[in-house]
């Protein structure tokens, strides 16, 4: 199926990140090394991969300024280092706005500078039908208000955070955008992941005809949230090429950059859109 000078690996880092953020960052850190030997090109972290803390607002206390902070040197001097590009999950980033943070997954080239950055558009606020579960990420978040897509060498990637993956018109807007994959780095809880996680990445690639890398926290963490872990990496046609079910891994795979494009034009499904 991979086109013969079109292969790119790949990888996601799935991570159960705690309240401790240099055990968080010393744990990408090796992660992301593995995936360099493992010849990956690109690696996708979790979501709040450098942080959980015991409460949503913690966070805000390692929010950073965009362009300075710990986490961003450490992302920074990581992508040089291994010479890969890292699309960072998302991290504490404040705003000009309020007292809150955005949600901000940045790109990372392989030299260390920022490439672009997305903040989470669609935020948590969720009463989990029959569970004794809420969540309210708009108490500690601002939402962003842009798509956002870089070119990789991997092709033009679509960014997009978690709970993001319920709403497929922000990723009709991404390959309106010639997005050829989209990242989704997560933190699903554990209930809505066991009923909802692979349908929703693979009904994405599949509607869309786009490879997905899914990077997700797996375990319990100190705020009490179990979530589901099962990162994996989707091709075009919806079939799943790697995933790890639960603990720290490297989950990679070979993707062929040429085939979103064929595929698009031998089903033209994109192109019989008329609403």
């Amino acid at each position: 199926m991979t086109a013969q000078g079109n292969a790119r690996r790949v990888a996601a880092i799935q991570m159960s990140s705690g309240d401790n953020l240099d055990d968080n960052l010393r744990t990408a850190g090796d992660l992301l090394r593995e995936a360099s030997e493992r010849g990956c090109v690109l690696a996708v972290l979790p979501e709040n991969f450098a942080f959980v803390g015991k409460r949503d607002t913690d966070k805000l206390a390692l929010a950073e300024s965009d362009g300075s902070g710990p986490i961003q040197e450490f992302l920074a001097r990581t992508a040089a280092l291994h010479s890969m590009w890292i699309v960072a999950g998302s991290l504490p980033l404040k705003t000009a706005r309020t007292r809150l943070c955005y949600g901000a997954s940045y790109v990372f080239d392989a030299a260390g500078r920022v490439a672009g950055c997305y903040r989470k558009i669609h935020l948590f606020d969720v009463d989990l039908p029959d569970r004794d579960e809420s969540y309210r990420e708009s108490a500690s978040m601002d939402p962003g208000e842009e798509p956002k897509t870089v070119d990789t060498p991997v092709g033009r990637i679509g960014l997009s955070i978690c709970y993001d993956l319920r709403f497929p018109e922000l990723y009709r807007r991404l390959v309106d955008e010639n997005a050829d994959l989209f990242s989704v780095p997560a933190a699903f809880t554990f209930a809505t992941g066991s009923a909802h996680w692979h349908t929703l990445l693979r009904a994405r690639a599949i509607e869309n005809l786009a490879y997905v890398i899914a990077a997700g926290q797996h375990g319990t963490h100190p705020n009490g949230r179990a979530t589901f872990g099962h990162s994996l990496i989707v091709d075009p046609w919806g079939r799943i090429l790697a995933e790890q079910d639960s603990g720290h891994g490297v989950v990679d795979a070979e993707i062929d950059l040429s085939l979103p494009r064929r595929l698009r034009a031998e089903f033209p499904v994109l192109r019989h859109r008329r609403l």
